[in-house]
């Protein structure tokens, strides 16, 4: 933790003001309803951001919104996302960031609900690949993200859960790159597609 302390005061500053917004962020990733949605989901992410630096417009401003992206969960997509927003807003305004850093943080955070950034969003393109590097990883890593995002929707029923994590998965296969830099579709897109495949399967599967 005190790594990610660290990180923060790099971007956020050491005075008493920033140090409380950081310890605030922290609690929220810490929440005892998160599983996947967690603090280990946030180190994930800004280490993929290191990994993409330098595809990156505002490397900083993409850590930023890294911090603030699930900052509110509540397992409510797309409103969890605009929550989240509203917290980099308001927080970042309290701490006396420029206003443009704070548009662009709150405009990142509202990318990661789609995943699915405009031509030539380098920033957004960061973000979401950093979001997602998770679908590409080792089968046995690639399984306790699937069961860590189960446990997130713990009061959904197993079929309802499937049938909506379906749909999911394939929209995202559906789509002609789950990733958006360059080093992105190298690294993770062909083990990802396998991933989504592979979970997809299983899920029709255990629903026939």
């Amino acid at each position: 933790m005190d790594e990610l302390r660290r990180q923060w005061a790099v971007l956020a500053g050491t005075g008493p003001e920033a140090e409380a917004a950081g310890d605030d962020l922290l609690r929220r990733w810490q929440e005892p309803h998160r599983h996947y949605h967690a603090v280990g989901h946030l180190r994930a992410v800004l280490d993929a951001v290191d990994e993409l630096a330098d595809a990156a417009d505002d490397v900083d401003a993409v850590r930023l919104a890294a911090w603030f992206h699930d900052a509110v969960y509540a397992g409510r997509p797309g409103d969890d996302e605009r929550a989240s927003a509203v917290l980099a807003r308001d927080m970042l305004t309290g701490l006396g960031a420029a206003p443009a850093r704070v548009d662009e943080v709150a405009r990142l955070v509202l990318v990661t609900v789609a995943h699915d950034p405009a031509p030539g969003d380098a920033d957004g393109a960061v973000l979401c690949d950093a979001d997602l590097a998770v679908l590409a990883g080792s089968p046995a890593e690639y399984a306790a993200y699937a069961s860590a995002v189960r446990d997130d929707y713990a009061q959904v029923s197993d079929a309802d859960f499937a049938a909506g994590r379906a749909a999911v998965l394939e929209r995202l296969l559906d789509r002609p790159a789950l990733f958006h830099t360059a080093t992105g579709r190298r690294r993770w897109e062909e083990p990802a597609r396998h991933n989504l495949h592979t979970e997809l399967v299983l899920l029709r599967a255990a629903g026939s």
